[in-house]
């Protein structure tokens, strides 16, 4: 793999590791800290700040698994190119279709989510939309829409800026994760004067079932960390960045989601959060606050765009990988001799993202894009434990500590939360695994390098 990466017109090296911290914290922060929060809140009430700090933790195990390996193997592809490296081709490709799907509902989604905020943002101007034009077919009863302009539009903006370049990407993305980041730290410096500690009675409303069952809702708010090692061939010292850009950012979102959870319960009642799509602007409502309500829109905004690149990004780096290792058309690994990009895979996927949020409703898609990245941090720890023992001696750059007991742990809490998600969930996951296995034995296994090394 390391030698394919170095021989193959390679990507453009432009990365540091406060650029991957900057990349992690866009991808993390977003829909989860100004939509979820809500919807967890209202399964674990105040016990919302413990479903964060297990979604945390179970995220950190992973993460420290994840460094270890991009520390190793600084390659495209993410955890699709761990599975490969130590559990084989199979598995990887069905982590990598797995991924595929994750990320691709993703952006769809928060494209969607965006596109209601930003709506929001013009009626305070008095600007309004043609009824026709705020949503898909179907998503607003008793009203005539068809099309979700807003979503479209943001997705293919995104998919242009990641075509032109990874320089131009990453300095948009650096400055509109610090405005929005200073946008959650403006609501948490004035929110704390507005707690109060009576709210947060009975502290667990639903027990320890209601916590869990938030768990797994707000992980959503956590997945884009693992996005930062898909940049792996564009780092400059991947070695000692990659590391240290998924611990930074998941260290950072995840103090920002505690200290969110802990004043958004203490300003509102938990049992007001049912049916509110925008929880931080309903806190701010009841503290009457509502200048800074238009702040928290632009931090919303701003915070969904970036979410949409990063996914975007990961997706079009893992078909990159999945492509140079023959398990895709080669046109997904073809790089932009100017601007040093997998260009049309780019455009394809952005633009399939984009008319996803167009012309589908997307009403519930964090519990279906929750289990496969549940699915992809079990077997990268499950891959550290496998590589320890087969190849001791490969020089490792970061060593996951604790090991087999970190992974361990890694594998039984994404397990766990696996286990509170619906049957429905499950079996829309199955489909699409078996979907992926048709291909794979129809297309990709007869086409890879590895059963084709000529």
């Amino acid at each position: 793999m390391l030698a394919t990466a170095q021989t193959s017109r390679g990507l453009r090296k432009e990365l540091s590791a406060f650029d991957l911290t900057m990349l992690g914290i866009g991808a993390i922060i977003g829909t989860g800290i100004f939509v979820l929060t809500g919807t967890g809140a209202t399964v674990a009430g105040p016990g919302l700040v413990l479903s964060f700090v297990i979604s945390a933790f179970a995220c950190g195990f992973a993460a420290l698994c994840y460094a270890e390996f991009a520390s190793m193997l600084p390659v495209s592809g993410s955890t699709y190119t761990y599975a490969y490296a130590t559990l084989g081709e199979m598995i990887a490709w069905i982590i990598g279709w797995d991924l595929l799907l994750e990320y691709l509902l993703a952006s769809s989604a928060v494209s969607v989510g965006w596109s209601g905020y930003f709506q929001s943002l013009l009626s305070g101007f008095g600007v309004t939309l043609p009824e026709y034009l705020t949503a898909a077919a179907g998503s607003l009863p008793g009203k005539q829409t068809l099309f979700n302009l807003p979503a479209f539009c943001v997705a293919m903006v995104i998919t242009a800026l990641l075509a032109f370049g990874i320089k131009e990407s990453k300095r948009v993305n650096n400055v509109v994760v610090l405005i929005k980041v200073g946008v959650v730290l403006l609501f948490i410096g004035i929110g704390v004067w507005h707690v109060k500690p009576v709210n947060w009675q009975p502290a667990l409303p639903f027990g320890f079932s209601g916590v869990f069952h938030g768990a797994a809702i707000v992980f959503f708010s956590f997945i884009g960390f693992d996005a930062v090692t898909c940049a792996a061939e564009e780092v400059k010292n991947p070695a000692k960045d990659i590391p240290r850009g998924v611990i930074w950012s998941l260290g950072v979102c995840s103090l920002l989601y505690v200290v969110v959870a802990a004043i958004m319960t203490g300003i509102v009642p938990y049992m007001q959060f049912a049916g509110v799509d925008h929880p931080v602007s309903l806190a701010l409502q009841v503290a009457k606050l509502d200048w800074f309500a238009g702040f928290v829109d632009l931090g919303a905004i701003l915070g969904m765009m970036t979410v949409i690149l990063v996914m975007t990004y990961g997706q079009t780096r893992i078909l990159f990988a999945m492509s140079r290792d023959g398990l895709l058309p080669k046109i997904f690994s073809e790089v932009n001799p100017k601007y040093g990009t997998p260009y049309k895979a780019t455009w394809l996927i952005g633009t399939i993202i984009a008319l996803l949020a167009g012309f589908v409703p997307l009403h519930t898609l964090a519990e279906l894009v929750n289990i496969g990245t549940l699915a992809a941090f079990t077997l990268i720890a499950l891959s550290v434990i496998v590589l320890r023992k087969r190849e001791p001696d490969l020089p490792r750059k970061f060593v996951c500590p604790g090991v087999p007991y970190i992974p361990t742990l890694a594998i039984l809490c994404c397990g766990f939360l696996m286990t509170q998600l619906s049957l429905l969930t499950w079996l829309c996951f199955m489909a699409w695994l078996l979907i992926g296995l048709v291909v794979y034995f129809g297309y990709s296994r007869r086409n890879s390098l590895l059963n084709n090394p000529a």
